[in-house]
């Protein structure tokens, strides 16, 4: 089908989402590589992104021949290799070649080329694994994105003057993972591998530990900034304690330790719907967040202090306590009941 004369960045958008769903998406993958070659994209700079887009609907459709001579194509519009864009077109040759079979070294070639993108580009660990897996190869992924993470893993213990810290990084040590809209190469260097991990059905290891904490502490701060409530526990005691000292908590830790718990239950319950694993809940305490908010100049009605307090448990491993247990062992709060006769039923209140 024929697009528009002249075609924005925001039809290419439109096109990636819909494309393959049209009478005819091949000839929607023709059109763009006309619009390219007689100059109808409104921003020329775009070159690169429309001989993609053509490129992977003619590979969904098995027109590999097409798909590869749009991909030779993309590769060579983009002004820069350095271009994280013009790193994905590569990836995608390479997957295509990898399709057209007889042409393997090529493809290897071409990811080899790619491999150092993976500690500096977020997207390339996604493109440049699957690329290898269309090629049989997730073995060869999980090995380069394991290196890529020990990289900079190393790097990281290495510039906090200790070369030796590596491993304490991968089995506890708190890793900055970014802001939630922007977390960062190693985040997504991690996530990736303990993917490819899975679908090969290795055991977790430590790395995959640490991607599964970062997982959750991104997730965790754009809770927080959407206001969404923190996990902090505060034990009998301790609650009573807050509540005296700090009155104006109750709308946020709740107006008694019941609640409170019943609170932390249906947040967990809510968590674990969405597919979170690794749940827990963090002990806190008056002091730890009186502290905390002395340290920060600020006061704990105030939700960054908060916020800030919950980050600071989430670092130190004694400060979570592991959720759910099961049904006939102690619940979590420390009541000493079963969690059956317990904070189970209260997600149900």
């Amino acid at each position: 089908m024929p697009t528009k004369d002249m075609i924005t960045s925001a039809d290419l958008a439109d096109l990636r989402r819909s494309a393959l769903g049209t009478a005819n998406p091949l000839g929607v993958a023709a059109d763009l590589a006309d619009a390219v070659e007689q100059g109808r994209l409104a921003d020329p700079g775009d070159a690169g992104d429309a001989l993609t887009l053509a490129a992977e609907i003619a590979e969904v459709r098995a027109r590999l021949d097409a798909a590869l001579r749009y991909a030779d194509r993309a590769v060579a519009a983009y002004p820069s290799g350095d271009d994280a864009r013009a790193g994905f077109a590569r990836a995608l040759r390479a997957r295509i070649l990898f399709r057209s079979g007889g042409r393997e070294d090529e493809a290897m070639a071409e990811l080899t080329a790619l491999r150092p993108l993976l500690t500096e580009q977020p997207d390339a660990p996604a493109y440049v694994s699957a690329a290898l897996d269309a090629g049989g190869r997730s073995a060869t992924a999980e090995e380069w994105l394991s290196e890529a993470a020990d990289t900079l893993l190393g790097q990281r213990a290495t510039a906090a003057g200790d070369p030796a810290e590596t491993a304490s990084v991968t089995a506890g040590a708190a890793v900055e993972v970014g802001p939630p809209e922007a977390p960062g190469v190693l985040f997504f260097l991690l996530q990736q591998r303990h993917r490819v991990r899975r679908n090969l059905n290795m055991a977790h290891d430590r790395t995959d530990d640490l991607a599964d904490r970062l997982e959750n502490q991104l997730l965790r701060r754009a809770q927080q900034q959407a206001g969404e409530p923190d996990l902090v526990f505060f034990p009998r005691a301790e609650f009573d304690r807050l509540l005296a000292d700090q009155a104006t908590l109750t709308e946020v830790y709740g107006p008694d330790w019941d609640a409170h718990r019943a609170r932390l239950e249906k947040e967990l319950v809510r968590l674990a719907g969405t597919g979170r694993a690794g749940l827990h809940v963090l002990r806190g305490s008056v002091d730890g967040l009186t502290g905390h908010a002395g340290r920060q100049n600020g006061d704990p009605a105030e939700p960054q202090v908060r916020a800030g307090y919950a980050r600071e448990l989430e670092a130190r491993p004694d400060a979570r306590i592991p959720w759910p247990p099961e049904r006939n062992d102690a619940c979590w709060c420390g009541s000493g009941l079963k969690y059956k006769k317990c904070c189970l039923p209260r997600s149900r209140s």
